[in-house]
């Protein structure tokens, strides 16, 4: 019994004291992403602050998949329509959280038009809604039929081999 107290004990000390402060008040900016929005505004980008940079995206029209090699991952949206729900999850997922797609140098392609049979529809042979991800050499290494989380996305990439390298160079200029 004197042991289990004495456990308990030590557990609790090493928790550090007890927070008595006030909540702090949600400022301006935190009260009005917490508000619920529109269909209309989800579909927009959201405004880049000085915390959260912006997320570098391309129609599949404006550009090639060799224009990325060997400096960017492209993400390519896929989508038979601008309305299908699917694309407009994903695209908000995807600007929801710029800074961790940024840290990994991806870029967004968005397609949603499969009669303009763009490069993109040609080389990854998309079937209605398609998450595709592309390595900096211009590998395939991820697809999925159904919209990613940021952080799942962020995860896969982490664990490519280019992606391991980066990471063991940067932590050598330390």
């Amino acid at each position: 019994m004197k042991l289990n107290f004495l456990i308990f004990a030590m557990a609790l000390a090493a928790m550090g004291p007890a927070r008595d402060g006030p909540v702090p008040d949600m400022d301006a900016e935190t009260r009005q992403a917490a508000q619920p929005r529109s269909p209309e505004e989800l579909a927009q980008p959201a405004a880049p602050t000085r915390d959260r940079p912006d997320l570098v995206e391309y129609a599949a029209d404006e550009v090639a998949p060799q224009d990325f090699r060997w400096n960017a991952r492209p993400v390519v949206v896929f989508s038979d329509t601008p309305e299908d729900p699917a694309f407009r999850e994903q695209l908000q997922a995807l600007r929801a959280q710029p800074r961790m797609l940024t840290d990994r140098d991806v870029v967004v392609i968005t397609d949603a038009d499969p009669d303009a049979d763009s490069v993109w529809r040609q080389q990854l042979h998309p079937r209605g809604f398609s998450l595709v991800v592309l390595d900096k050499d211009g590998q395939v290494k991820l697809r999925k039929p159904f919209p990613w989380d940021v952080r799942e996305i962020s995860r896969a990439i982490d664990k490519f081999p280019l992606r391991r390298q980066e990471i063991g160079r940067s932590s050598l200029g330390r």
